[in-house]
């Protein structure tokens, strides 16, 4: 029985020996009970118990929300507080309250800080894996080819041709291993900027699919920081990732612009869409990474109308 009932049932027990008190007690009622007094009596017990009912439910409203909002709370959706309820509310209601709240605060700061430190792990790893790839596998296949076109030349007909098959397959190896070393460490993004890396990734995208993909990356853009762009640049990444994947999609629009005191990345699709509770660890992970810039990530869509992943990352302020 929730504390709502049980606080009800004592009062409405109270009331009602209380008004059976009236009723046959020669002080207060006449005897035998006359038909009238019987009536105002049970209607003032109905009355005070319909009163008592909706001040209590206002009075435990707070406590409501309170459920409501813990079933819920998703970390990765900060800002999600309570108001906290004024004398009306009880003293007992608001602390609870001001206590949910502040561990909300203390729980979102210590979530944010260790996906930040994961997430830089996890961009220092992937930097080793690729300086690994690039000098290692990729120099060794180089150096494949290299011999395989030597013993090609030096090689009669009818092996020849099998030198220049294995060539061409060490070769497209060698490129898929440098589009790894490029989805590992976008080296343009250090070298060029925010919307040639887009660009290069967005070509590559396209390439590779066969979707049309739009670009509409604003060459304006105000100075962000280096990890404020590695955020832009993986949501984008992902956002991809996830249309070749599972959107069943034709088109897709990539747009970069600023708005205000922010920049303002979003991908939209044409595909089949997504729901609210299928959303799987890629989506979480741009979450988390939106978390690392201070940004805010808003996914829109509708079962088979699309989807729109739009980043709103905020301007960092010059140091005076």
């Amino acid at each position: 029985m929730s504390l709502f009932w049980r606080i009800f049932g004592l009062n409405a027990v109270v009331l009602g020996t209380a008004t059976a008190l009236l009723l046959w007690a020669p002080v207060t009622v006449s005897v035998p009970v006359l038909l009238t007094e019987a009536i105002i009596l049970v209607g003032g017990l109905a009355v005070m118990l319909v009163a008592n009912g909706t001040l209590l439910r206002w009075g435990l409203a707070p406590l409501d929300r309170l459920t409501r909002l813990m079933t819920t709370v998703d970390l990765l959706r900060p800002g999600q507080r309570l108001p906290v309820p004024g004398a009306g509310g009880g003293s007992e209601v608001s602390e609870l309250i001001r206590t949910f709240n502040a561990m909300l605060d203390r729980l979102e700061h210590e979530r944010a800080t260790a996906s930040a430190r994961v997430l830089l792990a996890q961009e220092a790893e992937r930097r080793r894996i690729a300086q690994e790839l690039h000098d290692e596998v990729g120099q060794s296949m180089t150096a494949i080819l290299l011999v395989l076109k030597r013993a090609a030349d030096d090689a009669p007909e009818p092996l020849r041709e099998d030198l220049q098959q294995a060539q061409e397959i060490t070769r497209e190896s060698l490129d898929e291993v440098r589009r790894l070393v490029r989805r590992l460490r976008p080296g343009v993004l250090d070298d060029l900027g925010l919307v040639s890396a887009l660009t290069s990734l967005t070509q590559d995208f396209a390439t590779h699919t066969g979707l049309r993909v739009v670009r509409r990356l604003d060459a304006d853009l105000p100075a962000l920081d280096p990890e404020s762009e590695l955020v832009l640049y993986r949501v984008a990444q992902e956002s991809l990732t996830n249309v070749a994947r599972h959107a069943d999609a034709h088109r897709v629009e990539v747009s970069l612009h600023r708005s205000g005191e922010a920049v303002v990345l979003e991908i939209t699709d044409d595909g089949r869409g997504i729901e609210a509770a299928c959303e799987g660890a890629g989506i979480r992970g741009m979450r988390e990474r939106a978390l690392l810039a201070g940004a805010t990530l808003d996914i829109t869509s509708t079962p088979g109308t699309g989807t729109r992943i739009r980043l709103i990352t905020p301007v960092p302020r010059k140091q005076p």
